[in-house]
Order: C-alpha cells, then sequence, then structure tokens
C-alpha cells in the first residue's frame, strides 16, 4: 500500500480556482475511464461553487451531474465540500434541510464529505456530520487556514481535537489561499498527530507558489492524503501537479504508486478542453506574492476579477486586495473561505468603491452580528454597532445561530410545488431551490434548453474568413440569434440573451439591451424610424468583433444612447415605442444619461434620479409603488456579487420605480426616482 495517497481535484476546485467553475459535465465525461483507473483516493467533483454554477451559468442540474459521474466513477471514491449549517448558499439552513441535503447528495453519489465550518465554529459542524453519520458515508473534518494573530499551531491542533471528538473520520487543513508554508506545515501535522491518529489530508493552493513545498513536508510529517490537480489545470490560483507530487515521491518511503504515463494522457486530455474556456480565464496564472498580505483563496481571485470587471472597476484589483485585509481584521479574523472569502471581499469591493463601510452588504451585517457563528477574535465594535442598527437588534448573537431557525424543509417543499405548478417535486429541485432561490427559478424554466456549449475560440467561427477579409456567421445563445462580424484578427466572444423586455421609460415599450459590454459603433436605424421585429437597429463593438443588435419588437427605434458610447453588459441601449407612444422630444436626456438630480422625471415633474450603485439584478422593493420614503429609508434591494445591497433614499418624497425586479441592472442605471 502507498505510504501516501492524493485526491485530484481537476473536476472541482480546479475549474474554480483557474475559470470560475465554467466546466460542463460534457466535458469531463470522456475522461473518467482514464481518472477511474488511475487509482486516486478520492475525487473531488462536486460543492463548493460548481452547484451554483451550474444553475446560474450552465444550465445544468447539478445533481444530475453528480448521478453521471458517480455512474462513470464506479471504483473512485466522489469527494464533495459542504460548508456545514450553510450547505452550499450563503446562509444557515434549518437542521431538517441540511439533513436532507446530506441524505439526498450520499443518495445521488457523493462517498466523503469534506464539511467545514469558515469561521472554524465547531457547533456549526453538528448538524451535517449527524446526518453524514446516518448514511455511513466517510466524514471529513477540515480546519480553514488563516494567517492571523489568533491562529496559532496549537488553536488548530485544539480544533482538530474538537473535530475528532464530534465524529471526524479524517481530518483536513484547507490551506485555501495558499499562505501554509512548508515549515509551518511540517509542525501543524505533528501537533495534531499527537492529539488525534486519524488520518490527515492537506490542501493547499499554489497561488504563493509554495504548495509543492508544503506538501512534500506535509507528508515527511505524516500526512496520509495530499490533494493536487492534473498538471493542465495546475499552478496558479489553482493547486499543486499530480504527476509533479508523484515523481517528487517516486522510490521513496512516500511513493504513490501511481502510473505517471497514465496521468499524463489524463493531462493531455484537460489540456485541450482548457482551450473552451479562455474567456474565463483568471489573469493570475503565476505567483502572487500579494495574496500572503491579502488572503484572498484563489477561487475567490478568479470571481473577483470577474465581479470588478462587471462593475468597470478592473482597476482597482489592488486597491480592493489591500482593503480585503483591513475588512478581514474588522470582521475578527474570519479565514477567508466561501462564504466568508465572498462576504469580506465584496465588502472590501464596497469600501472602495463607495468609502469604508458607508453600504454594508447584508450578508456582512449578518457576519458583524454573530450569525454565521463566533469569529475567531473580537470584532470592530463600531462597524459591529453599524451591522446592529441596520439590523435593528440589539447585540450580537453568542449561541449556535441555527437554534434560531426553525425547521423549514415542509415550506420550501412547498414553494417548489407551486413554482413548478405540480403537486409532487423531487427532493432535488425542492434543495436546489433552497440554496438559490433567486436563481432557481429561472433555471427551472430553462432547464429543458440542456446545458450551454464551450468551445475554443479559434474554432468558432464558421465561415471562415478570405485572407484580409471579416467573416460573417450566426450564433445562438439561450435560444437568442446574433449575427457577428470577426475583423481578420478578431476574436469570438459568446454574447448572453438580451434582458426581459421591460422598458425604462414606458409600460408600451420593449427595452433592447447591451448583451456584451463595448462600444456603440453605430446606429443602423434612423431615429424614430419603424421597425420591424428581428430587424438590425445597431451595431456594438466588443472584444474585437462586430455585434449587430436587433430590434425586439416591431415600432419605432428609440436609441437610449448615442454612437461612440461605452455600455456595460445588459445596459438598455434603445427601445421599441408601440402605438401611441410619443418620441421624447429633441435634445431631450435619456434615462440612462440622466444626473442623479434629473429635470425631467417620467412620472413628469422634477425628481431625484436614484441609480443602481453598482452592476447587478433588481431581487425587490422595499416600499409600494408610489409610496412616501424619508430620507436614508431602503428603497430597494439588489443583489449583486452573490450579495444583497440596500438602496438607500437620497431625499424624502413619493417614490417611482423605472424597472422591475428579476431585471439585470447595469451600474449607474437610474432604477428609480423620488418626486
Amino acid at each position: 500500500m502507498p505510504k501516501v495517497k492524493l485526491t485530484d481535484l481537476v473536476l472541482r476546485d480546479a475549474h474554480q480556482s483557474l475559470f470560475a467553475t465554467r466546466m460542463v459535465t460534457a466535458d469531463m465525461l470522456p475522461v473518467c475511464d482514464k481518472l477511474d483507473k488511475a487509482g486516486f483516493f478520492a475525487l473531488e467533483a462536486w460543492g463548493g461553487a460548481t452547484f451554483d454554477s451550474c444553475i446560474r451559468f450552465l444550465n445544468e442540474d447539478p445533481w444530475e451531474r453528480l448521478r453521471k459521474l458517480k455512474a462513470a466513477l464506479p471504483n473512485t471514491k466522489i469527494m464533495m465540500l459542504l460548508r456545514g449549517q450553510n450547505l452550499l448558499g450563503y446562509r444557515h439552513y434549518a437542521d431538517d434541510v441540511v439533513a436532507k441535503f446530506v441524505e439526498y447528495a450520499a443518495k445521488d453519489g457523493v462517498d466523503i464529505f469534506r464539511i467545514f465550518d469558515a469561521v472554524n465554529d465547531p457547533r456549526n459542524f453538528t448538524a451535517a456530520i449527524n446526518a453524514a453519520k446516518k448514511t455511513g458515508k466517510h466524514i471529513q473534518a477540515a480546519i480553514s487556514y488563516a494567517v492571523t494573530p489568533f491562529h496559532t499551531i496549537e488553536k488548530y491542533a485544539e480544533l482538530a481535537k474538537q473535530y475528532a471528538d464530534i465524529g471526524a473520520d479524517s481530518l483536513c487543513i484547507k490551506d485555501m489561499s495558499g499562505l501554509l508554508k512548508p515549515y509551518v506545515a511540517y509542525d501543524l501535522v505533528r501537533a495534531i498527530k499527537k492529539v488525534t491518529d486519524l488520518p490527515v489530508e492537506i490542501h493547499s493552493h499554489a497561488t504563493t507558489g509554495m504548495s509543492v513545498a508544503t506538501l512534500t513536508k506535509a507528508a515527511e510529517a505524516g500526512a496520509e492524503i495530499l490533494d493536487t490537480v492534473i498538471s493542465s489545470l495546475a499552478m496558479g490560483t489553482s493547486h499543486s501537479p499530480t504527476e509533479t507530487m508523484v515523481e517528487i515521491f517516486r522510490g521513496t518511503e512516500y511513493d504513490t504508486g501511481l502510473d505517471t504515463g497514465l496521468l499524463l494522457e489524463i493531462a493531455a486530455y484537460f489540456r485541450d478542453i482548457r482551450k473552451n474556456y479562455r474567456q474565463f480565464e483568471s489573469s493570475f496564472l503565476g505567483a502572487d506574492t500579494r495574496i500572503l498580505v491579502s488572503q484572498v483563496p484563489g477561487g475567490m481571485l478568479s470571481n473577483l476579477e470577474s465581479q470588478l470587471k462587471e462593475q468597470g472597476a478592473s482597476d482597482k484589483i489592488d486597491a480592493v486586495l489591500k482593503e480585503i485585509a483591513l475588512v478581514q481584521k474588522d470582521s475578527g479574523y474570519p479565514p477567508l473561505v466561501t462564504p466568508t472569502s465572498q462576504i469580506v471581499g465584496t465588502q472590501a469591493v464596497f469600501n472602495v468603491l463607495f468609502g469604508r463601510y458607508n453600504r454594508l452588504s447584508g450578508e456582512f451585517q449578518d457576519l458583524m452580528a454573530g450569525k454565521y457563528g463566533a469569529c475567531p477574535a473580537p470584532k470592530n465594535p463600531d462597524v459591529v454597532q453599524k451591522a446592529l442598527e441596520a439590523l435593528k437588534m440589539d447585540r450580537e448573537i453568542t449561541h449556535r445561530p441555527a437554534d434560531d431557525i426553525l425547521p423549514e424543509y415542509g415550506k420550501l417543499e412547498e414553494e417548489t410545488k407551486k413554482l413548478l405548478g405540480t403537486g409532487a417535486v423531487s427532493v432535488e429541485d425542492v434543495l436546489t431551490l433552497a440554496m438559490f432561490p433567486k436563481v432557481a427559478p429561472d433555471f427551472f424554466k430553462k432547464r429543458s434548453q440542456g446545458p450551454v456549449v464551450f468551445k475554443p475560440e479559434e474554432t468558432a467561427a464558421s465561415p471562415a474568413a478570405a485572407p484580409g477579409q471579416a467573416a460573417r456567421y450566426t450564433v445562438n445563445v439561450n435560444g437568442a440569434n446574433y449575427n457577428v462580424v470577426v475583423a481578420p484578427a478578431g476574436t469570438v466572444a459568446v454574447a448572453p440573451a438580451p434582458g426581459a423586455p421591460v422598458s425604462a421609460g414606458s409600460a408600451a415599450a420593449a427595452v433592447i439591451s447591451a448583451p456584451v459590454a463595448g462600444t456603440v459603433l453605430r446606429h443602423v436605424a434612423g431615429e424614430g424610424e419603424e421597425v420591424a421585429s428581428g430587424e438590425t437597429v445597431l451595431i456594438i463593438e466588443s472584444m474585437k468583433m462586430e455585434l449587430e443588435i436587433k430590434a425586439t419588437a416591431s415600432g419605432r427605434i428609440h436609441f437610449l444612447v448615442p454612437a461612440g458610447t461605452q455600455v456595460a453588459s445588459q445596459q438598455p441601449v434603445a427601445e421599441i415605442l408601440g402605438a401611441g407612444v410619443s418620441l421624447p422630444p429633441e435634445g431631450a436626456v435619456p434615462a440612462e444619461a440622466a444626473e442623479t438630480v434629473s429635470p425631467v422625471s417620467a412620472s413628469g415633474g422634477a425628481s431625484t434620479v436614484i441609480p443602481a450603485p453598482v452592476a447587478g439584478t433588481l431581487l425587490r422593493y422595499a416600499v409600494d409603488e408610489g409610496g412616501q420614503v424619508a430620507l436614508g429609508e431602503t428603497v430597494l434591494i439588489i443583489e449583486s456579487m452573490k450579495m444583497e445591497l440596500e438602496i438607500k433614499a437620497t431625499v424624502s418624497g413619493t417614490v417611482h420605480f423605472l424597472v422591475q425586479p428579476g431585471a439585470q441592472l447595469a451600474s449607474q442605471q437610474p432604477v428609480a426616482e423620488i418626486g
């Protein structure tokens, strides 16, 4: 038997770290036969952000993915990453939901539950561990690793003993940011081995360049299992190469016994598959030692870049990385792992964009109020007080947060039946709605269309262009066609379908949104001209390609932005006016270009316009249409960067909403006005 075993992360954490969790199941299944023969201790293939990404971006059922992978990997254990009481979402769930989720994850294919808690609070493990015990599956309790004044080797050893006592079968040191240094790893493993004889697995990202040495020293100290990833998806924000570790240990007492020849065949497959996801690749491909200060985990880096791009703030990445360290300190040094990495990271973005703690996400308020459990260190009392005031709470929570949550599975089941319009629903669908109630309804509507398909950029254009000429072709995304013109040196981008036809200015109009961020090159139709549904009305340049934007209805065209304007993805660029609707007077300022205080409002008088401070989705109104609001009162809620953000009134008066709940918003797009 090999002294050291390897768990390969290629089916989950590798692509989560390198290209925002976009790998589809269809790109995994063809190589499963080779993966199954390799002899890994396990393949980490589910949990983490894969569930969210499947329904949010890939139009793919994550439960179906799990079942397909289990069928394709009969000889290899499938590991999932479970966020304790948070499961796979961003809040704590009632114990009955935790029990049901673990039961069905085991039923559909999970063999090893790697359970962790973002703040390392053992109370947040108990429900998941108790549920996993009933399934008979392997339970691995993970320690979220961080480097702060409050995280010492002695503290980690104490946690390891607590996790062993509450029922873990093995332990994991989860170094999500690449902060675990080689000699510290050696001492840490030795300290844990003194308090428990449970097997120890090491999970370390390559972000800072230390992971290969860290895994080597951990094995020397007695760690039985190491997390690696096949070389073609290794390094950068990912992990140490599997083949590298196999060869380092070959012929030693730590020999893994794995066949490098077979591993190279697997690597060749994923090297080719990786080309499909070039558009999502993180720019952090080498070693980034800034992470030694910011402590941002690998998966969060690529998502953080994507979020800043959406907000038109890519140039602020360094400022955000510095701010993360301060927010982490103020919130009691929680380890930066999902969901705390997302909560702290998004709050840092808000601090950079809007000023320090001028806007608090709902989840950050909950973290400061103790709703996620006890953080390792005392928090900034001023920020805690600000959060408590926003939540209308008198004091922080000090008991197990889930004790306050009543059983909720039955209610969720009824909501799912109502949503799907049927008297019987699968447990998996109920749990999907529970995890992501804002995303699941749209996923259920589109699920029958099947998963998205990604192709290599260099082979996407068809027919091929003659030398020196542009190629013209059509792409179809979620049922919508776009004509694309690619310049000889250009590249192809996949354009998302436009949002629902909700007018920014009139109920009798259909809005045309920019499917991608770019520049409005020219208007094809004339202002006020009659156009037919499907007729090209303007051209947008994006990523060196020209994209023809078509009318979504028949009527008279009214352009909301002039040629030459930089537009965000999903920003309204034109609207089709129906019968009886007059064009705005010549020279009138489009709503999307209005200043915060606009001289002409949609309701006909002087008003103050409330813009969306960031790109995102309008979740819900906080007051009724036409209701009275006071200065500072919450008007509506926006979801941005997976966090909820309250938008408040800047003046007192009567509120009129300009967009409907569910609408995709561009940064600075007017969402309401107060007159």
